[in-house]
């Protein structure tokens, strides 16, 4: 590690002394002041601070900031914040891969729970399908970085993504735009927004998306790896005195797209080890075609929508309560080509319901030194779910060319209740400490059958019923954390806190004896840090170091058993508490406004993760240990260098410019990633390293209502993998998944 930090010191050090040069030399006294620094006021500890007073690793955008440099999901988001690794689920045109330093879950199956919490207007999402999100009409998007056990609970234990959305005002808002690019990609949004009386207000904003496949077969013209999303939002808030808010919205999405289709790294064999398919020597770079066409059918289709109610009423001056009530529903059908070809070695239909509703009470105490926030939490979710698994090329001669289907259907009840709270003390008036604790408790309630049928051997055909007693997990998470206000403008802090994943069921076994239970995981972080702010908040510098203990990690790994009837060899994807890791790294913020013209920012993050344990027996010839394998989404450094300036054009308006330069270092794309009893690395399982390039030019007219931006992503069109699929136990499978050519986009907005 210590060449990383010395690297992150001297970025950071370079980074300040071009900084102070820079302004030294632009601003000169007696000369036009440069512009400032956007303060972003954040509600990470649950209570309104400025971003430069909060006492923990948070990354924050303002709505404005993200339609200004063209973001349009939460994925737009890659490279912004150090150490944050957000793409586009394995397989899936609706759920986000999202690693914070190092913790995270890229499986979107439906027993296994997230890593990082998304959060919508402080509402749970329990599910990482269904938050592919679009950004329309947000007030902020904020990215906690490191366990957030003590305040978010459960399922927080590599940090949180909050979104919040614009709340109506009395003053009429209106805002639309368009926008057309490659891939015949059209977006279209509206908000609009305004007072019904006095003392109500009413808020409506929807959107339509769209884009063609970036792959595509050249034989048939069919498409894959499109969009077609159509979502709305309606939002009232009622204020009937000074101490009394409520805020009732409601939201609609549904996400109708092609498969996600990845290109095969490897040979492909049937159950017995035969080839079906041989891998070019080396493999090529993906080309965006998929030949011949997947026999899965070319369809996946999600439906999410949901209700909330806000109220907060304050009880005086210094004391406010806060209740938040929702319910959430997801539909989801998808089919996934796991092989990427087009014979069946595997495919599969995957089918869930969900239904959650959440309650929270929330008191919070600000008076004098003291700012205290507590609350009670109720959480209880049903899914439900119906999986096919189509194999009979994985099959084979083995079994006579049968047609071959597996189905899963499973249901899973989740109850979870917590009780937290959270002080901060002001010792003086520049030394503030802080504690906080949160017990949860959460009850599993599991049951699933798994059937297979084999068309022309019946006599295989079996069924398997499991159906567990009630798991209970309990969590104690703990933080404390301890600021000193340097000068008004340079604070220093330093924070341990805890976070814990809960356990539950594998989802995906084949039969009763793989139907194992898996613990919770949990992890301890210290963290210190450093904010600051220079010359008149034209400088911004934000640096954390971190230490993470990461315990009892859920690894899904695959392998091969013999199937009790057949006596043949049968598929085994088990999940396992493997061990442990040491997480450590360093992140560095900065961004200068050097004149009112020009701004230049950077987002460095440098980590270090490593298995200090990974447990399993069938590594016999590395005595049962698997930890020299490399973790997943876990590279050394992540940098973004952005550069915006703006131009004023004679007559009024301006022309803003912009680029920015993302590099990412090699990182594993899962968590198997050598063969078995082997420590020779599989290459389709890692990414290298790879530098990415966006730029954009933005009119803005004089009265700031019109906008036209011409924005171009990956300009270099670089090929890179964002995701993979190890199955190798299964016909090895080992598919890689691709992020987005070159593109660019025009877009239209006006403001009233």
């Amino acid at each position: 590690m210590n060449r990383y930090v010395k690297t992150a010191l001297l970025a950071g050090a370079a980074w300040g002394a071009l900084s102070t040069v820079a302004v030294a030399q632009d601003a000169p006294a007696g000369s036009q002041q440069a512009a400032q620094v956007e303060d972003v006021v954040v509600t990470a500890r649950r209570t309104e601070e400025s971003l430069q007073r909060t006492p923990l690793a948070v990354s924050a955008f303002s709505g404005e900031t993200l339609n200004q440099i063209g973001a349009t999901q939460v994925t737009d988001l890659q490279g912004a914040v150090p150490n944050l690794n957000i793409v586009q689920g394995r397989a899936s045109s609706n759920a986000t891969n999202i690693y914070i330093r190092g913790v995270g879950q890229p499986d979107a199956l439906q027993t296994f729970d997230p890593a990082v919490g998304v959060y919508v207007d402080d509402v749970y999402y329990a599910r990482i399908r269904g938050t592919q999100f679009d950004l329309l009409d947000l007030e902020r998007v904020e990215v906690l970085r490191g366990p957030q056990g003590t305040l978010y609970g459960k399922n927080t234990i590599g940090g949180a993504l909050k979104l919040v959305s614009r709340r109506p005002g009395q003053t009429f808002r209106a805002r639309g735009s368009v926008a057309y690019g490659e891939y015949d990609m059209i977006d279209v949004q509206g908000a609009v927004s305004g007072p019904i009386s006095d003392t109500l207000a009413f808020g409506l904003s929807a959107l339509h998306s769209e884009r063609g496949g970036y792959v595509t077969n050249p034989v048939t013209g069919d498409e894959y790896n499109d969009k077609n999303t159509n979502a709305f939002r309606a939002a009232l808030a009622w204020d009937p005195s000074d101490n009394f808010r409520v805020d009732l919205t409601a939201d609609y999405s549904n996400d109708d797209a092609g498969l996600v289709i990845g290109q095969p790294t490897n040979n492909l064999t049937t159950i017995l080890g035969v080839p079906v398919y041989v891998a070019p020597n080396p493999v090529p770079d993906f080309n965006f075609e998929a030949t011949p066409t997947p026999a899965t059918p070319n369809e996946t289709r999600l439906e999410s929508r949901g209700v909330a109610l806000n109220v907060t009423y304050d009880l005086s001056d210094s004391l406010s309560l806060k209740s938040i009530t929702a319910f959430r529903r997801l539909n989801t059908d998808d089919y996934i080509d796991f092989d990427g070809i087009a014979l069946e070695l595997t495919s599969a239909l995957v089918a869930v319901d969900q239904e959650q509703i959440s309650q929270e009470f929330q008191l919070t105490y600000e008076a004098g030194p003291v700012t205290a926030v507590g609350g009670l939490y109720y959480l209880k979710e049903d899914v439900s779910s119906h999986q096919e698994v189509y194999a009979a090329d994985l099959l084979g001669a083995a079994f006579f060319n049968s047609d071959f289907e597996r189905t899963v259907d499973d249901t899973l009840e989740t109850t979870s209740k917590a009780i937290y709270g959270n002080v901060s003390y002001d010792l003086t008036d520049r030394l503030r400490v802080s504690g906080g604790l949160r017990y949860t408790n959460e009850e599993k309630d599991y049951w699933r059958t798994t059937s297979t049928f084999y068309d022309l051997l019946p006599a295989f055909n079996a069924t398997y019923v499991f159906a567990p007693p009630v798991a209970e997990y309990s969590d104690t998470s703990f933080m404390a954390s301890m600021d000193y206000q340097v000068t008004d403008e340079v604070m220093l802090y330093g924070r341990f806190a805890q976070g814990f994943k809960s356990g539950g069921y594998n989802g995906r076994a084949n039969s009763a004896s793989e139907s194992t239970e898996y613990a919770p995981e949990t992890a301890e972080t210290i963290e210190f840090g450093a904010k600051a702010t220079a010359y008149e908040n034209r400088l911004r510098l934000n640096v954390a170091a971190f230490s993470t203990q990461y315990e009892d990690f859920q690894a899904r790994v695959s392998g091969l058993d013999l199937d009790p009837i057949t006596n043949l060899p049968a598929p085994v994807l088990s999940v396992i508490n493997a061990g442990s890791l040491e997480i450590t790294g360093l992140e560095v913020e900065a961004v200068a406004a050097l004149t009112p013209a020009l701004t230049v920012d950077a987002q460095i993050g440098l980590l270090e993760a490593r298995y200090v344990e990974f447990n399993d027996a069938r590594f016999t010839n590395t005595f049962g240990s698997r930890a020299f394998q490399e973790p997943a989404f876990s590279p050394d450094l992540t940098a973004r260098y952005g550069v915006t300036y703006v131009a004023d054009i004679p007559g009024g308006g301006d022309m803003t410019f912009g680029g920015v330069a993302k590099y990412r270092s090699r990182m594993a794309l899962a968590v198997d990633n050598t063969a078995v009893n082997s420590t020779v690395e599989l290459p389709g399982m890692f990414q290298e390293e790879y530098w990415l390039f966006d730029a954009r030019a933005v009119w803005n007219d004089a009265s700031g209502r019109y906008t036209v931006g011409l924005y171009g992503q990956n300009l270099t069109n670089e090929v890179y993998k964002t995701d993979a699929q190890e199955f190798s136990s299964v016909g090895n499978i080992r598919t890689a998944y691709y992020g987005a050519p070159r593109t660019w986009m025009v877009k239209l907005t006006a403001r009233y």
